[in-house]
């Protein structure tokens, strides 16, 4: 059971996302907004992604002002208040259909990411070795590489989620006027 603290010490911890809510006794509500906070500049720094950073003053905002919601409830809404991570990761089914849709699809993602840090740590112990210019021709090339792959990924999600827009209203327009064609739109398959 969580139990309202002293406002002081809610509020300097109201300066770092998470901490307010870790002192609250919100350690999953915490946990996730901090994770979520550290994680942003990670990802911009490895994308080069600078405009990402403007995500982290919005969870900024977003903590300081939370802890702040927090404690200015009363007694009763404060304890009614259930610690949940910041997603419901809790209420998560990683086999669910909406995520075993994206799950062949973030597990490239990660295997890119893992390539991407092997290939930078290989590339720093042999880069001594090479000709300054092919060293500055590969470095050129693996600056961009990142950055295409997630444009890559984000237009190819982008399309499959118009595609997927296309088909429900297809679908809907079909069923609406009684006209069955043979066709399954729900995924994509044709009976015919």
């Amino acid at each position: 059971m969580t139990k309202k603290k002293n406002g002081f010490w809610a509020f300097c911890f109201s300066f770092l996302p998470g901490a307010g809510e870790m002192y609250m006794g919100f350690m999953k509500m915490g946990l996730s907004l901090m994770g979520v906070f550290f994680l942003i500049p990670v990802l911009a720094t490895l994308f080069n992604l600078h405009v990402l950073l403007v995500l982290d003053v919005l969870v900024w905002f977003y903590g300081f002002f939370h802890v702040h919601n927090l404690r200015a409830m009363d007694d009763a809404e404060f304890y009614a208040v259930e610690d949940v991570y910041l997603f419901h990761l809790s209420d998560l089914d990683l086999f669910s259909g909406s995520v075993k849709r994206y799950q062949k699809a973030f597990g490239a993602v990660l295997i890119i990411l893992g390539i991407s840090i092997l290939w930078e740590n290989i590339w720093d112990m042999t880069s001594y070795f090479l000709p300054d210019i092919f060293l500055s021709f590969v470095t050129s090339i693996t600056y961009r590489v990142p950055q295409l792959i997630l444009s890559i990924f984000i237009i190819w999600l982008g399309y499959g989620m118009i595609r997927g827009k296309k088909r429900e209203l297809e679908q809907e327009e079909y069923t609406g006027r009684g006209i069955s064609d043979g066709r399954d739109y729900a995924d994509g398959n044709s009976n015919e």
